[in-house]
């Protein structure tokens, strides 16, 4: 091993990656701040949820699937932040030829890490905790002491159809207050903050 002084070690590299991703992260919001117009108001600075108009409180239920897949992700994510480093050092020569059991050391050592998380997945996996819950399609049903007859007759019976239009065009007798024309509704009707 190369003990030179101005040779940077592997964990040096990593920190040196790391401070540099976290100067360019703060250099660009620090330049989006100075450069972006700014224009407050109520609506801008209310809270944006996906353009809709918030309602109601943020207290509300999940099902508690969405945080155990999370944890196993973690799970999982995390083993591999241990298995690469030991796969680093698990090849590295001058270890092995300082000490020939160093190789089946780690190798053991690790068999054990992989066999505790393997064991972990097969009883998440065993318990059904992997299984998403897929909705079951029923066709509703009603206890009701209706017959289907009446219901038959209600269908096959022919309706009167009103023309709105020509109830629209009569005109009231004088004294007479006109009557209203039913407005038709608009299937979105967008809604702003008053500022």
């Amino acid at each position: 091993m190369d003990d030179h002084p101005g040779q940077l070690s592997e964990y040096g590299s990593i920190l040196l990656m790391g401070i540099i991703g976290i100067i360019l992260v703060c250099a660009t919001i620090g330049l989006a701040k100075f450069i972006s117009p700014k224009h407050p108001n109520p609506i801008k600075q209310s809270t944006y949820e996906c353009g809709e108009e918030t309602v109601g409180t943020s207290w509300v239920q999940f099902n508690p699937r969405f945080y155990v897949i999370a944890l196993i992700f973690l799970l999982f994510d995390v083993e591999l932040i241990f298995v690469f480093p030991w796969a680093t050092v698990f090849g590295n020569r001058d270890l092995i030829a300082a000490d020939s059991r160093w190789g089946w050391f780690t190798l053991i050592e690790m068999a054990i890490f992989l066999g505790i998380l393997i064991i972990g997945l097969v009883y998440v996996w065993r318990r059904g905790d992997l299984n998403w819950i897929k909705p079951i399609h029923q066709k509703p049903t009603t206890d009701v002491k209706i017959p289907f007859s009446v219901y038959d007759t209600l269908n096959n019976r022919a309706y009167q159809i009103k023309d709105y239009k020509v109830a629209a065009a009569v005109e009231p007798e004088p004294g007479e207050r006109p009557a209203e024309i039913p407005k038709t509704s608009v299937g979105f009707k967008p809604r702003f903050k008053k500022t």
